[in-house]
């Protein structure tokens, strides 16, 4: 094979679904490591809601917007199938920010090894970023204390899940906000959720107010909309807001007015907003954290697998219409 697909962001977003205009797929020729370089064939690529702030012309964010005319971003793993690092090995299995396309050219900056004896959607859905997402939200963020309530939303996406499992097992009561009856089954039966609300059927508030009983002390929001303003109401004194997303504005051109404040101040609410940038030279601690958690099997997960490159550019618009199932990733 003498060249590969990649996939370039070539104009920015408009509000609303994602079009195909916005990227190009182009052919390259297939480079040669140079030295201190390693190339990668890549296997599974990870899709994920930061992708939409990521293609946003916003210089003020927590991490500078993909340069148009450039590989659109994202994590995967992958093999190395040349070397000219010191550190790395023809045949390792690696993980971090490799771009939507089939071979990636690297320094090694930002590149690990895979130790974990797992599959790479294993990888991808747990040990990457929605696993080192929810642990540092839910501990180092969220500090949970056993015998709390959390109500976290997005509650069967990659992140959600994982940190509904995490606080289980820390003996907390959990309530998972989803968008399906299956996906409510599946966080209750399967994932051992306290209860679900899908918050496209019936009085959200009736629904809120009935798993709730004792009030809300943890809140982990990943999607915002109008289950928000009520779960802030029901927050108790002291309690504390994880802010990790918020999909339901992310293809809006005005946001959605956010809750009142004067709970705030009643309640003296901790609202904190976090993104893992600032957390990468905490991964291994992160990991070790999370790990045992996986190894003991308190910490389940599915993977919804689009197949080919090119079925990413559709594939990011499910994370609106809520048809995932899972961890959204491509497998090349």
């Amino acid at each position: 094979m003498t060249t590969y697909k990649a996939i370039n962001l070539i104009k920015r977003p408009e509000p609303g679904p994602v079009t195909a205009d916005v990227f190009d797929v182009v052919e390259k020729e297939l480079p040669k490591a140079g030295s201190g370089e390693i190339l990668i064939k890549q296997t599974q690529m990870s899709l994920d809601p930061a992708m939409f702030g990521w293609m946003s012309p916003d210089t003020e964010s927590y991490i500078p917007p993909v340069e148009l005319g450039t590989v659109m971003r994202s994590s995967g793993v992958g093999e190395v199938v040349e070397s000219n690092h010191p550190d790395f090995n023809v045949g390792d299995r690696v993980m971090g920010m490799m771009g939507w396309q089939e071979y990636a050219l690297s320094n090694g900056q930002g590149i690990n090894k895979v130790q974990a004896d797992v599959p790479d959607e294993t990888m991808l859905s747990v040990f990457a970023l929605p696993g080192l997402t929810a642990t540092q939200g839910l501990f180092n963020v969220g500090k949970p204390k056993n015998g709390e309530t959390l109500v976290v939303t997005g509650a069967a996406g990659s992140v959600g899940s994982i940190v509904g499992q995490l606080a289980k097992a820390e003996g907390l009561k959990v309530i998972g906000v989803v968008g399906s009856d299956e996906k409510a089954n599946w966080i209750v039966n399967e994932l051992g959720f306290d209860g679900a609300i899908n918050y496209k059927t019936g009085d959200l508030h009736d629904q809120l107010t009935k798993l709730t009983p004792e009030g809300i002390d943890l809140y982990f929001e990943n999607t915002g909309g109008p289950i928000q303003n009520l779960v802030v109401e029901r927050m108790n004194a002291h309690g504390r807001v994880v802010v990790c997303g918020m999909i339901a504005d992310y293809d809006k051109e005005v946001p959605s007015p956010g809750p009142s404040w004067v709970p705030v101040i009643k309640k003296r609410l901790t609202i904190q907003g976090f993104t893992m940038p600032d957390h990468f030279d905490e991964i291994p601690s992160l990991l070790s954290k999370l790990t045992p958690y996986v190894m003991s099997g308190k910490i389940k997960h599915r993977s919804h697998i689009l197949e080919g490159l090119e079925s990413a550019i559709e594939g990011l618009n499910l994370f609106f219409s809520g048809e995932n199932k899972g961890k959204l990733i491509v497998k090349l």
